[in-house]
């Protein structure tokens, strides 16, 4: 069975900087894109990030651009997320995904699995 687990969330100030894990069991995770999704408080569940099954291509949503990093190791069975120059509004529960395919995407319906979220604070 499936299971995604997530680590490293909690408070930074603003302009600091957080680092997420996700670890994967249950399936073969070569084979499958891996993805970083939010909610923050009162609003709708947000793809922020995907990482295709070998790292060969990233994408993220435009408000992290260049602040974000998806990286993954496979060896590990794990995903990361490194959050540099965090705002008030990167404030979230932060949860890994499972993509369908190998190459995943922006849309939620991609993916089919996801972690309980670990809790992302952005405050002074």
């Amino acid at each position: 069975q499936v299971q995604l687990v997530e680590y490293g969330g909690g408070l930074a100030q603003p302009g600091g900087s957080l680092r997420l894990a996700c670890a994967a069991s249950g399936f073969d995770f070569n084979l499958y894109a891996m993805g970083w999704v939010r909610q923050a408080p009162g609003k709708e569940l947000e793809w922020v990030s995907n990482i295709y099954n070998d790292g060969s291509e990233t994408y993220y949503t435009d408000s992290v651009k260049g602040r974000f990093t998806i990286s993954r190791d496979n060896a590990k069975n794990t995903v990361y997320l490194e959050m540099n120059s965090l705002k008030p509004e990167d404030t979230a529960l932060y949860s890994c995904a499972k993509a369908r395919t190998y190459y995943g995407g922006r849309s939620l319906y991609e993916y089919h699995y996801w972690g309980r979220g670990t809790q992302v604070t952005v405050s002074s």
